[in-house]
């Protein structure tokens, strides 16, 4: 089983940075894509930036040039930076993560959700 530790959420002013990160732990398989999704209250969980196990990201729309999606494979973690953060990226974070067994196919996990308030 692959469990997702979120941290690094919290209130933050308009224009202000803040860095989420999130830890895949286990045993018995590898991590592929890791990344970051959101929910709105009243809007549907929308992509803000995967990471594959290659290393290409990709990132939704509205964070382009804003948020930054990295990763340390060597501890299966994930960060997302966001930078100039704005009202309209207040939402419940959720880390993501690609559960790889060989001869198996592969299975998405989610975090648990970490509630990121963007508000003067």
């Amino acid at each position: 089983q692959l469990q997702l530790v979120e941290s690094g959420g919290g209130l933050v002013q308009p224009g202000a940075s803040l860095r989420l990160s999130c830890t895949a732990s286990g045993s018995g398989f590898s991590v592929g894509t890791m990344g970051w999704y959101r929910q709105a209250p009243g809007s549907q969980r929308e992509l803000v930036g995967i990471i594959a196990s290659g290393g290409a990201n990709v990132y939704g729309d509205s964070v382009k040039g804003r948020f930054t999606v990295s990763r340390d494979y060597a501890q299966n973690t994930v960060f997302l930076q966001m930078n100039n953060v704005k009202p309209e990226d207040t939402a419940v974070y959720y880390c993501y993560a690609t559960r790889i067994v060989v001869g198996r196919p592969s299975s998405n996990y989610w975090g648990q959700g970490t509630q990121v308030t963007v508000s003067s």
